[in-house]
């Protein structure tokens, strides 16, 4: 039985971007997972080692969000891959790196890239 896990909103202040000043001043950046997996055990039997431990994701993109990289692409390839490695039989899911205000010559609220793996 698939069943869908998300972790949505989770929020950081990094130094992503081209500009100096985005890499001075930083920004609000927000993350989120989702990933689709056998729910079936983890159903029967309410254990945690029957599922995704949603605190390593977590781990994970905190680290690599830690990284500065120009762009919002290299970000979330960073986190989706560091997630595959640790989690080779993870399959589908996907990642979304928002960037909060991007500096576009006029008013946008976000900037988003999503990967898939």
């Amino acid at each position: 039985m698939k069943g869908r896990i998300q972790l949505t909103g989770m929020q950081f202040r990094a130094y992503h971007g081209c500009l100096e000043s985005e890499r001075v001043n930083g920004g609000d950046f927000t993350v989120d997972f989702s990933c689709e997996l056998d729910t079936s055990h983890a159903e029967l039997s309410d254990d945690l080692a029957d599922t995704l431990d949603y605190s390593r994701i977590y781990a994970i993109v905190e680290r690599e969000m830690q990284i500065p990289s120009n762009l919002l692409e290299a970000v979330a390839g960073r986190i989706a891959d560091a997630i595959r490695e640790e989690f080779p039989w993870l399959d589908p899911f996907e990642v979304c790196v928002s960037k909060k205000n991007p500096p576009v010559g006029g008013l946008c609220e976000w900037a988003r890239v999503t990967v898939r793996r």
